[in-house]
């Protein structure tokens, strides 16, 4: 017999790995790391597939209006598990979660508890509203301005403008993206603007999380291309063999090295992909990488005098991603804040 309250599929529910979307802050990436190897838990890529949102870190202040749009996301039912960080002072019943604690348990009890219904679902953190005013204005009530512009049922219509390569008129499309998108370095907020899945503009409004030493391991680096690639599985060796080496136990860097080539991944990365002005581009910065798991003396990569909205412009989406992640984050992160240091000054003549 079931418990009240829990149907068949629930029951099924409870044996699977519980969904959760990770909004990972300042020093913490490494922690989240080790939880994608974890067979009770599944990191999913989008909030619309959780069931709980486990933010881990310091996310700051600016964050937070990202992370209550992130969470009403989340289908019902839903909760927010807090590990090793500090919960928004007016967040509801928050599940606070210390290191030392093992957090895969604490997910599945919390699981367990929504299913149940000994929990109860958590509400929106903010009014079922439109994002625009839109209701009776335009022509049609619809809220757009006739054939072009407006907010039609509340969302800016995309207007038509040339594109970069070949002239022709396209719909552009302009938002910020980030902090917690999952192809985007954690913390790291870009103000873009597309056609299509093209780049025509990319701004930096906040720079990415500074990261805990795991976080920026060469294999680790690897991991993250992997995964951007759809290569979860292989990505997962790699993490495997970085807490590994962590832990005191040497990595077999040429079994790796071996298993990325057949995978295929270099056929996906374009030479000459994300060249910076001293002539390095993806590839070579991948074998920088390779040759520091393999114990090598080397130096990271720098983005040597290039604007992150010129490397990214022109672009298709998932290039851009490539392009950003092959970066050291220290690295990134000095550029994104030069680059806003640049755009105040420009303002400020």
């Amino acid at each position: 017999h079931l418990p009240v309250g829990i149907s068949v599929l629930d029951k099924f529910g409870l044996g699977a790995p519980v969904p959760v979307f990770a909004a990972v802050g300042a020093m913490s990436l490494g922690r989240a790391e080790h939880l994608t190897l974890d067979p009770g838990v599944r990191l999913v890529g989008s909030p619309r597939h959780a069931a709980i949102l486990l933010v881990t870190g310091d996310i700051g202040d600016k964050a937070l209006a990202n992370l209550r749009r992130l969470h009403d996301q989340l289908p019902h039912p839903r909760a927010t598990v807090w590990w090793s960080a500090d919960p928004a002072s007016d967040w509801d019943d928050p599940i606070i979660v210390t290191s030392s604690e093992r957090i895969a348990t604490v997910l599945s009890s919390v699981w367990r508890a929504l299913l149940s219904g000994k929990r109860q679902s958590e509400a929106d953190c903010l009014p079922d509203a439109p994002p625009n005013p839109w209701r009776g204005v335009g022509p049609n009530g619809q809220g757009g301005k006739g054939m072009m512009g407006g907010t039609p049922y509340g969302r800016p219509m995309a207007m038509t403008g040339e594109d970069i390569r070949d002239g022709l008129s396209l719909d552009i499309y302009s938002a910020p993206f980030g902090p917690f998108l999952p192809s985007l370095p954690h913390g790291l907020v870009l103000d873009m603007t597309l056609q299509g899945d093209v780049i025509q503009r990319a701004e930096v409004e906040r720079p990415p999380y500074k990261q805990d030493t795991l976080a920026a391991t060469p294999l680790v680096a690897l991991a993250r291309i992997l995964r951007l690639l759809e290569l979860p599985a292989l990505a997962e060796r790699f993490v495997r063999a970085a807490i590994g080496e962590a832990a005191g136990r040497s990595a077999d860097v040429a079994a790796l090295r071996r298993a990325f080539l057949r995978s295929g991944a270099l056929w996906a990365i374009p030479p000459g992909l994300g060249r910076t002005p001293d002539d390095v581009d993806l590839r070579d910065r991948l074998e920088l990488w390779w040759a520091a798991a393999a114990g090598e003396p080397v130096a990271a990569a720098s983005f040597a005098g290039a604007a992150i909205g010129d490397l990214l412009r022109g672009l298709e989406w998932q290039e851009a991603m490539l392009v950003l992640n092959s970066f050291d984050l220290d690295a990134l992160r000095q550029a994104c804040v030069e680059a806003m240091e640049q755009a105040k000054s420009e303002e400020a003549v």
